[in-house]
């Protein structure tokens, strides 16, 4: 059986976009779509409603570039026990009130029991003083903690390889 990847907004930016001016954009860039090309197949991915949401907002052809990329992912539900976790996240101080959206990321991926969220997002998800908060606050409410990763370190060996 696959683990299962949650992926992040920002993953599918970084894998659409037109080339970065920063050399760390470039590198980011770069690794997203090694992590697509080579290591995805490995695994099953997923989004959310949000994700989409996300994907179609700002420049019409870029949304296009990123919606496509995400055409064939099974898409997760935002319900009720999502939202809970989400407004817990911010009250509990885990995540900033002003990115409730990266709360429900979160969420959503520990309300199904995601293996990996897959991100680029390092101040509000993959931020580690935070993902102490996140693990405390889920472990109190009994709720899975999915690894929060970027596509680097789910990359795998040098040789491609992802057992």
């Amino acid at each position: 059986m696959k683990r299962k990847v949650y992926i992040e907004t920002s993953v599918v930016s970084y894998l659409t976009a037109r080339p970065a001016r920063t050399i760390i954009g470039v590198a980011n860039q770069q690794i997203t779509q090694d992590w697509w090309e080579r290591a995805r197949d490995g695994f099953d991915l997923l989004i959310s409603e949000l994700v989409v949401r996300e994907c179609s907002a700002g420049d019409p052809d870029a949304a296009q570039k990123r919606l496509a990329a995400l055409q064939g992912i099974p898409l997760l539900d935002i319900n009720s026990q999502v939202r809970s976790i989400a407004i817990g996240l911010v009250t509990e101080g885990c995540v900033p009130p002003n990115v409730f959206e990266d709360a429900l990321h979160i969420a959503i991926a520990a309300v199904y029991e995601i293996d990996f969220i897959l991100t680029w997002n390092f101040k509000h998800i993959a931020n580690p003083m935070l993902q102490e908060r996140i693990a405390r606050y889920l472990e109190r409410r009994g709720v899975w903690m999915p690894f929060i990763c970027s596509p680097q370190e789910l990359l795998g060996e040098d040789d491609g390889s992802i057992d």
